[in-house]
């Protein structure tokens, strides 16, 4: 069964395959043995690679007779060198932004850690798993999950440092799809506050507190207030 179905799989490949410059010769034929191995065709490991992103499991897991986990690393490492897997998300997000429709509005970022066991210059000493190569990954998504951008560095990094480079790999991830900036100014517009009105039903007038109004008038010449009554 597989792991895609062909309607969607065959446009991604098409894509793909423009990216990569088309399929290389089995042989080569400037080897100077003329009889080496034969080259694993590009489609082939393209199918294992979406096989373990479907199912999330290893390359041991996927690898087949025809296809080895050394040949998946191997093909995924010279086409990340060259770009190919940011180009094609690139593409990925176009074409839903087109069909579905992306939902920027509220945009997520989270980051967790993995596993490294090959190591590699972004590794790090884990701390939940015994200081084991260990990656963090710090993901940004859209409204309903889709990734938009992703920043990697050592499994021993704090969450924070990660989000300016995550949001900055979700920008140019997105390219023309983000409407343009207003351009900047060197005083932020103001806007008229709206006049006060008064609560509909309601006539308000202020009053004073009976202990703060002032002592009644009395008349000329009477006397203080304490002065002794006549018996």
């Amino acid at each position: 069964m597989p792991a895609m179905p062909s309607c969607l799989l065959e446009p991604i490949w098409v894509e793909f395959c423009a990216l990569t410059g088309g399929e290389r010769p089995r042989f080569d034929p400037a080897h100077p043995l003329g009889c080496h191995r034969p080259r694993i065709s590009d489609r082939v490991v393209f199918e294992h690679v979406v096989a373990a992103l479907v199912h999330g499991s290893g390359y041991e897991r996927i690898a087949s007779p025809g296809c080895s986990d050394r040949t998946i690393r191997r093909r995924l490492k010279d086409w990340a060198g060259r770009g190919i897997g940011e180009q094609v998300h690139a593409l990925a997000l176009r074409a839903y932004d087109q069909i579905i429709g992306l939902e920027l509005a509220d945009v997520a970022v989270d980051g967790r850690m993995t596993k490294a066991p090959c190591g590699g210059p972004l590794a790090g000493p884990s701390p939940v798993d015994r200081r084991k190569g260990g990656l963090k990954r710090s993901v940004a998504t859209e409204g309903h999950g889709i990734p938009l951008g992703i920043a990697a560095a050592g499994a021993n990094r704090h969450d924070s440092p990660l989000l300016a480079p995550t949001l900055h790999a979700a920008i140019s991830q997105l390219g023309g799809l983000l409407p343009p900036s207003p351009p900047a100014t060197s005083t932020p517009p103001t806007r008229a506050r709206p006049p006060a009105r008064p609560w509909p039903g309601w006539a308000f007038t202020p009053r004073s507190p009976a202990w703060a109004s002032p002592p009644p008038s009395r008349p000329p010449g009477a006397g203080p207030s304490n002065a002794p009554t006549p018996g």
